[in-house]
């Protein structure tokens, strides 16, 4: 891990199941570099991890205030991760 790599754990909460949110979020990571995972809960909500440079990071966060357009995002709220707990690539857990 790099000084300039970070992981966020991630809840989405609003309109976004059914919405093709877990796939969206798998291809715009995928095309940030970053690395995690993303699954839906049972309370309706959607979680990630992601870990990666922080700029990219950032853009992540930025992006999920929207999702696709389809969704209705209410609130993204994060806390910090450990990136070495990650793993490679991006997988829809759920």
């Amino acid at each position: 891990m790099s000084d300039d790599e970070e992981g966020r754990h991630i809840r989405i909460t609003g309109r976004v199941q059914g919405v093709a949110f877990r796939a969206w979020t798998q291809r715009r990571a995928i095309a940030l570099g970053l690395r995690g995972w993303v699954r839906n809960e049972a309370d309706g909500s959607v979680t990630a991890a992601i870990a990666g440079p922080k700029a990219a990071v950032a853009r992540m966060l930025r992006d999920l205030d929207d999702g696709p357009a389809a969704a209705i995002v209410a609130a993204v709220d994060s806390s910090a991760a450990d990136p070495a707990e990650l793993p490679d690539g991006f997988e829809i857990t759920g």
